[in-house]
């Protein structure tokens, strides 16, 4: 007979987790999070059945609904790349939101000069402005950080709050408000500068494959550039980078600079491509959900596009399941941080083991 006086349970460090673990970890997570998510079904009055047969319909009922689902995931693809950048060499920046709207204003700014001009011209210089204005706010971060060595957490952080303030400047009784309108909304942009539908009778538009493009692009570039190299290095210990020779006050803003450029774009396929006027309401938001869409794609690219289709799916089939089964549309926010904190928790057990072992 064993003498468990004798024996202790330790948890131990995986060194490999394998594959079949990390499988059966998300498909445990998968369920446990589909149990919590049914109790707060029960707990509204509905029944779980029916509201995740409405959530599935009203997300990929249709080729209609999938495509607005894609349209949802679009901006989250973005903003989930700027996150999984910077995170990947541990520079936390929570800037993407500022960066989202910096994006969005400077390719309002540009194109609202060109009005009248052939889309071949507009639609780069909206891109050119998005992916510029992104890039130059999450610069500021970058300068603050390198030159005076303020945490980018703060910094990033308020930068949000002031650009949000700069936009609501303009836009009431500013220089870009919309005449005689009663909000704080640009008038309708200049049908030249959108961006093309890809198919008739959907609003899914040209910066879904945008953001399919760059994410793989993203791809390449963290696995097979010197950068992608300095990045993954640096999100091991940047100080070992730095005594090899590498200058890591330059590697901290480029990634910054690239982080809030993805975010950038995210902001002009909302402008551009869904609403076709500027106003804050339009973009707020998508740069803090793109922090979760990141963390749970494992701030892997292939990652990002499947949790940002994840979450476009569960916003675009909020409402009808709000109309089948009466449960509110916000619970689905409840629902995305219920999904995050069980994969999560799947994905951390994955690297842990139970060992049993003889006391000494």
């Amino acid at each position: 007979m064993t003498d468990f006086n004798l024996v202790e349970w330790r948890f131990e460090r995986r060194l490999d987790p394998r594959p079949a673990a990390r499988i059966v970890a998300l498909a445990v997570a998968a369920a446990a999070a589909a149990l919590v998510c049914s109790l707060l079904f029960i707990a509204a009055g509905a029944s779980p059945r029916a509201a995740f047969a409405a959530l599935l319909q009203g997300s990929f009922g249709s080729l209609r609904a999938a495509g607005e689902t894609l349209v949802k995931a679009t901006p989250l693809i973005f903003t989930g790349l700027a996150a999984c950048v910077a995170f990947r060499a541990r520079i936390w920046n929570i800037g993407a939101e500022g960066q989202v709207f910096a994006g969005a204003m400077f390719a309002y700014w540009l194109q609202h000069n060109l009005t009248g001009f052939p889309p071949f011209v507009q639609i780069p210089v909206v891109i050119a402005g998005g992916i510029v204005g992104g890039a130059l706010y999450a610069g500021l971060a970058g300068v603050l950080k390198t030159r005076f060595s303020v945490d980018e957490v703060i910094s990033t952080v308020m930068l949000n709050y002031i650009i949000v303030y700069v936009l609501s400047l303009l836009l009431l009784r500013g220089p870009w408000s919309e005449a005689g309108g009663f909000f704080e909304q640009t008038p309708k942009v200049d049908p030249d500068s959108a961006l093309p539908l890809l198919f008739s009778g959907s609003r899914l538009h040209f910066g879904f494959l945008l953001a399919i493009v760059t994410a793989g692009l993203v791809q390449m570039l963290l696995t097979r550039t010197p950068l992608g190299y300095e990045i993954k290095a640096a999100g091991s210990n940047i100080r070992a980078l730095e005594v090899q020779g590498t200058n890591t006050r330059r590697l901290i803003l480029v990634v910054l600079l690239v982080s809030g450029a993805l975010a950038g774009l995210a902001g002009i396929t909302e402008v551009y491509g869904v609403h076709y006027r500027l106003k804050a309401g339009a973009i707020t938001g998508y740069g803090y959900s793109g922090i979760i869409v990141a963390i749970l794609g494992q701030l892997h690219p292939v990652g990002v596009v499947v949790a940002s289709v994840l979450f476009g799916a569960l916003l675009n089939g909020a409402t009808l399941m709000q109309i089948k089964t009466s449960v509110p549309s916000a619970l689905i926010y409840a629902i995305q941080a219920i999904l995050l904190l069980f994969f999560l928790a799947g994905w951390a057990a994955c690297n842990f083991r139970l060992r049993r072992v003889a006391r000494a």
